[in-house]
């Protein structure tokens, strides 16, 4: 698997932790920036990444501001691409089974490291399931057109 990974200036610190599950799991990761507190806009980080996410680069993306919303939105704005704010486990669980979300979006002032590795651990690892949610996956992409 390979992960395309951002953060704004409001995710820094959350993002190099999780950087580190990323190699303790195993995970290939690029890193999209950025690793300073100076401020940066958020969709300047989300669009790259969305958009190799989307064009196949990546597998999966993990984006982290803040609070998660605003790049969460800017990541949704790329066809193909289905992000979801996950800030608790069962959010994160249910997002890849049911969604097939291929990104995730988490807030630095809203969760700890702990809780956000244990989200991106299941995050990670969780399959889509298919079946009637690939119905909806669908109309989802519908929408995009």
């Amino acid at each position: 698997m390979k992960v395309a990974i951002g953060a704004d200036h409001g995710g820094v610190h959350l993002k190099a932790s999780i950087k580190a599950v990323l190699d303790e799991l195993n995970v290939a990761y690029t890193d999209f920036g950025t690793d300073s507190e100076a401020s940066v806009d958020y969709p300047d980080i989300a669009g790259p990444v969305a958009k190799a996410v989307a064009a196949g680069e990546y597998d999966r993306g993990i984006l982290i501001c803040g609070t998660g919303i605003g790049i969460g939105i800017a990541a949704n704005k790329v066809a193909g691409i289905r992000a979801a704010l996950c800030h608790d486990t069962f959010s994160a669980h249910a997002s890849r089974e049911h969604n097939n979300a291929n990104i995730l979006t988490m807030g630095e002032r809203v969760i700890g490291p702990g809780l956000a590795a244990d989200i991106v651990k299941i995050w990670l690892t969780t399959e889509f399931e298919g079946g009637r949610h690939e119905r909806r996956v669908a109309k989802i992409a519908e929408l995009e057109a």
